[in-house]
C-alpha cells in the first residue's frame, strides 16, 4: 500500500524495538524506513531485522525503506613512548605527520 503524503517517517530499530510485532505495529503507525544501526549488532542481527521486515513488506504490499545507518571514520593515533602521556586540562597537544613515538606534547595522526 503506497501511502499518500510528501514525507517519509524514518524509525530507528534498537533493543526495545526489534521485534517483529514491534516493527509491524511502527509501521502500521506510519514509519516508511527503518533505519538499522550498522555499528551495534551482530551481522546475523541485522540480517534478522532485515528479513522481518521483508516479512512485513510482502505482508502489507507496499515498499519499505532500509537505511543502514554505517559507522564513520574513526581517528587513530600513532605510538606514544612508554605508556602515554597523561595530559593536563588546557594544556596544548598537537597532532602531526611526524612518525615518531609521540609524548607529552604531541604524537602522529597517520
Amino acid at each position: 500500500m503506497r501511502r499518500l503524503r510528501n514525507v517519509k517517517i524514518v524509525a530507528t530499530l534498537g533493543p526495545a524495538s526489534e521485534t517483529r510485532e514491534v516493527i509491524g505495529a511502527l509501521h502500521e503507525a506510519g514509519a516508511d524506513v527503518f533505519r538499522l544501526n550498522m555499528s551495534h549488532g551482530s551481522h546475523e542481527e541485522i540480517r534478522e531485522k532485515h528479513r522481518i521486515i521483508r516479512e512485513i513488506e510482502k505482508e502489507t504490499g507496499g515498499a519499505i525503506g532500509i537505511l543502514a545507518d554505517l559507522q564513520g571514520p574513526k581517528l587513530r593515533v600513532g605510538v606514544f613512548e612508554g605508556d602515554g602521556p597523561t595530559l593536563e586540562e588546557g594544556a596544548t597537544f598537537r597532532l602531526d605527520l611526524d612518525e615518531a613515538p609521540g609524548d607529552v606534547n604531541r604524537v602522529c595522526l597517520p
